[in-house]
């Protein structure tokens, strides 16, 4: 019985691993979210959606960052040309 039980044990131990969750945004978002659907009697729906979007938003800047600080223009946009509102008229 002891063996069956240390088995057991083991086995649960070996495949309960859960790769770590790259949810960022998820908490900030989904608690908005969950404030707006409260609001509308939709609360876990709310949550659901607002985690989705936080999430979608922090990827978004991520990938804005990593083009900004990979293109060595600090930042800025240097292939404009011309220098007014109609940058093809000079």
């Amino acid at each position: 019985m002891r063996a069956v039980i240390g088995l057991l044990t083991v086995g649960c131990i070996l495949t309960s691993y859960v790769a770590p969750a790259r949810a960022i945004g998820c908490i900030s978002g989904g608690l908005a979210g969950a404030v707006a659907g409260h609001m509308m009697h939709h609360g876990v729906l709310g949550a659901i959606g607002g985690c989705v979007a936080g999430h979608e938003y922090h990827k978004h800047q991520n990938r804005e960052s990593m083009q900004n600080s990979n293109d060595g223009s600090g930042g800025y946009n240097t292939n404009r040309q011309g220098s007014g509102a109609y940058p093809n008229q000079e």
